[in-house]
């Protein structure tokens, strides 16, 4: 069997790449022949990390895992609408897509539903729905007849929560063909030496922890009021940079929050560990679907962490967290029902333990890299079982959260 993972470019800047990434080194891993074809507009677009593994062709760059996986890079000519332009795209997966056996494809990325279109691949079609098209408005509208046909043209529509699969108005014809695999990730390993100076900078503070841009639909105004009914024993720490940076300063200062709250700014990758390590309950208050996970919930899991997020319509963040379990979910755009379930998660030790360690078995059994990639394996292993591509059975069986439940 040979795949490829088909999608958004590199190198990897958001939680589409982060997932085509990990599935391609996991499948290759187990032995799976996995390539991943992205583009990009950086002349030298390779991370440090992965220079001692590129080559180059006439056609692409070439990083390699070991000897069942690359990632393929090709020129993109120009982004619009956060979409790489790439002919190069179109030609290669012209000249090679006979070479797999499934292609499948990331969305939202109308780039590679276009070179997919135009391949003339006649092969398997498996399309990983990440989310719905919110922001570009003018564009979807273009986009909607390419986006229909690939949602034809794929033999299962993979979700990565069973409400985003369920809820999404694109999908609502094809429920027969839809199931669910989870993101998994490798646990976050904070640094002891790290987790210990964060503590002690802010000695005798519950550490309230919240990462991500600072845009709009983060919903990070909501957690700053919040932090106004927090009592003084409480820090809240917002790691990231964006637009809105100026804003949220500004409201911090004319609430007097500046003892209460901290910007922390651009977080380097090696940084943010630390902070997974010494907060005591890590807050997602985004409020619109354009979160549709909420990758940064299960990382917060794997270092046993409980999580406060927000129940926003059509979107599998509030799914993720399972309230009562691993934390608690509440109203979007609502600062009192934050700061109420943070201070509910910590209100004594024996409640803050108990969802600690929720978190961390939820993380276990729902969100490890180990069990997508498994999963992933058997949902490829059960389609190519039958000729027929139209069969709609569910590949792998997930646990509900809260089924059988024993706490």
């Amino acid at each position: 069997m040979k795949v490829l993972q088909l999608g958004k470019f590199y190198p990897i800047r958001g939680g589409v790449e982060k997932v085509m990434w990990d599935v391609t080194a996991g499948l290759s891993a187990e032995g799976v022949d996995c390539d991943m074809l992205c583009a990009t507009l950086d002349s030298d677009p390779v991370d440090d990390e992965d220079k001692s593994r590129i080559s180059e062709t006439d056609e692409c760059k070439v990083i390699r895992f070991n000897g069942h996986g690359r990632v393929l890079i090709v020129r993109a000519m120009a982004k619009i609408a956060a979409t790489m332009i790439s002919p190069a795209m179109v030609r290669y997966l012209r000249r090679h897509c006979s070479e797999y056996d499934i292609i499948h494809v990331h969305h939202p990325d109308p780039m590679a539903a276009l070179a997919l279109f135009l391949s003339g691949y006649k092969g398997r079609v498996f399309l990983h729905w990440h989310s719905d098209i919110l922001s570009q408005k003018v564009f979807l509208m273009l986009y909607k007849p390419l986006q229909s046909w690939l949602i034809r043209r794929a033999e299962k529509v993979v979700g990565t929560t069973p409400v985003y699969v369920r809820d999404s108005p694109y999908l609502k014809k094809v429920q027969d063909k839809t199931t669910y695999i989870p993101i998994g990730i490798r646990p976050v390993e904070p640094d002891d030496v790290k987790v210990k100076e964060i503590k002690k900078l802010y000695k005798d503070k519950k550490i309230v922890f919240s990462l991500g841009r600072l845009v709009p639909y983060k919903g990070f105004e909501y957690l700053v009021q919040a932090a106004r009914n927090l009592p003084d024993d409480y820090i809240v720490l917002i790691g990231g940079k964006g637009p809105l940076d100026s804003k949220l300063r500004g409201m911090i200062s004319a609430a007097g929050l500046e003892d209460k709250v901290k910007l922390l700014g651009f977080m380097a990758k090696e940084d943010v560990p630390g902070y997974f390590g010494a907060c005591d309950v890590f807050v997602l208050s985004s409020v619109m679907k354009t979160e549709a996970f909420g990758i940064v919930q299960i990382e917060a899991m794997s270092c046993g962490k409980p999580v406060v997020a927000t129940r926003i319509p059509e979107s599998g963040v509030s799914w993720v967290n399972e309230h009562g379990y691993s934390g608690l979910n509440v109203g979007i755009m609502a600062p009192e029902a934050l700061s109420d379930a943070i201070t509910s998660v910590c209100s004594d030790n024996k409640t803050h333990e108990k969802f600690s360690n929720n978190a961390r078995n939820h993380y276990l059994s729902v969100f490890t890299e180990k069990g997508m990639i498994s999963n992933f394996l058997n949902l490829y292993e059960e389609r190519t079982k039958t000729n027929d591509c139209s069969v709609a059975d569910n590949a792998c069986i997930l646990r509900n959260p809260g089924e059988n439940r024993v706490s």
